[in-house]
């Protein structure tokens, strides 16, 4: 891939993410988040392996079904108040809708299937745009709506996502899997946590992305991929080591 479709495509992926981020319109906020998936599917796929390929399938169908279900809420939504401002959620069903619509887009279980694998296909420096620049749109949503959202959804979802994550990196080996458990996990605390309050949640989002990232980065320096090549970090990478 050129450097110049890269920067495209990232410039879109920055672009998409604002959007979302700052709009007060339902329609405004569904196209940020479009233009979001659509450039990063390439960046997903352009190792042309049969699995990163199969990746950014599974990530498109499953954020493409998330995209249709917010729009679809927010039509309703329109229908019944009139308006579509992001603030003004009050229809019950629609705030059912969307909370498990935002819960797809983040990985929150039972609609969590797609993280590990996507993950798995994907590099360790897509992987990070994945588990953090990824989950700020969504998670925008669901901070502006927390007070209207379905709290008994949300807590539940958030509840099983800590077992489920917590659970699911135990018999894992490939350190992708590892991390996108370890990802729904925290997730879940999020998720729990901003039916609370929603100043606690962003400082846990924000904590998560200040530790995933280094996390990673030494990951990518390190050329780590599995849990045996941890045992062998300190031969190549000295200092990286004990950070891993």
């Amino acid at each position: 891939m050129s450097p110049m479709i890269t920067s495209i495509l990232i410039l879109s992926l920055a672009t998409g993410t604002i959007i979302t981020m700052a709009s007060f319109h339902w329609l405004l906020a569904w196209m940020g988040l479009e233009l979001n998936t659509l450039a990063i599917l390439p960046i997903i796929s352009k190792s042309h392996h049969p699995r990163a390929t199969e990746a950014s399938t599974k990530y498109f169908l499953t954020q493409a079904a998330a995209s249709a279900l917010i729009l679809f809420s927010s039509v309703m939504n329109a229908q019944a108040t009139g308006q579509w401002s992001i603030l003004q959620l009050e229809n019950p069903l629609a705030q059912t809708l969307l909370t498990v619509a935002l819960a797809m887009k983040l990985g929150l279980a039972p609609t969590h299937f797609w993280l590990p694998e996507v993950l798995q296909g994907s590099s360790f420096k897509t992987g990070l745009i994945i588990i953090t620049w990824q989950k700020l749109a969504p998670m925008t949503l669901l901070l502006l709506t927390w007070n209207q959202a379905s709290m008994l959804t949300l807590t539940m979802m958030g509840s099983l996502s800590v077992v489920v994550g917590g659970l699911g990196g135990l018999n894992q080996t490939q350190l992708r899997k590892v991390i996108a458990f370890s990802s729904i996990a925290h997730l879940g605390w999020m998720a729990t946590i901003i039916t609370k309050s929603n100043k606690l949640a962003l400082l846990n989002l924000t904590m998560y992305i200040l530790i995933s990232t280094p996390m990673m980065l030494s990951l990518i320096f390190s050329s780590t991929k599995t849990t045996q090549d941890l045992t062998t970090t300190w031969t190549t990478s000295p200092m990286l080591a004990p950070l891993t």
